[in-house]
């Protein structure tokens, strides 16, 4: 397996949150953020992590935080300037909306890793998740030259290079959850507490 060192951990917490209408990285479940829930699982595999947001409160974490080098472009740029600031090959990629995500699922894509492949994604439900993917380095070149373009479309993206997929067993399918909405959060509270 590719060692720690040679990888970083790249956290999306830049979206605009229009639905939910608050920063998600805040929102809190059973009394620990979403940001800190995604630190926790991707952690333990990575030598460094970069939190990609234009909000100045996620300093108080500590971590390197870098801003969208192209401003409301969506995820594509979130992961462009994560990536042209990491100094690894190897990218762990998440949204920070993914509350239940764990660090045995993240391990996943690294396990995987191959020569051929420049993104390594999980698959869950038969979806694509490329925001809980394995990126190289050198996507970054692809997926900015896209955005000069004015393309914003992170699959249009992810479709340029070359992926490989790993689907979960369907009682991991929970830990891919993204959280968008208030109704969203409400029902993920409630299982949580059941």
């Amino acid at each position: 397996m590719i060692d720690k060192k040679d990888i970083t951990g790249i956290i999306l917490a830049g979206g605009k949150s229009s639905r939910m209408g608050t920063d998600k990285g805040f929102l809190v479940l059973n009394e620990k953020s979403f940001i800190q829930r995604s630190i926790d699982a991707i952690k333990p595999l990575v030598s460094n992590i970069i939190i990609v947001s234009d909000n100045p409160d996620y300093d108080i974490l500590s971590y390197e935080r870098v801003t969208d080098t192209i401003k409301d472009a969506g995820p594509i740029a979130g992961i462009c300037s994560g990536l042209d600031a990491s100094q690894t090959n190897y990218n762990l990629v998440l949204s920070c909306d993914i509350p239940l995500i764990k660090t045995e699922i993240l391990e996943k894509l690294i396990m995987n890793i191959d020569t051929n492949s420049d993104i390594i994604q999980i698959e869950s439900n038969g979806k694509a998740m490329p925001l809980i993917a394995l990126y190289k380095k050198q996507c970054s070149i692809i997926f900015n030259n896209l955005l000069k373009t004015d393309e914003k479309r992170l699959r249009m993206a992810v479709s340029q290079c070359r992926v490989k997929n790993i689907p979960l067993d369907n009682n991991d399918y929970n830990t891919t959850m993204n959280v968008n909405t208030k109704e969203e959060l409400k029902q993920l509270e409630d299982a949580y507490n059941d």
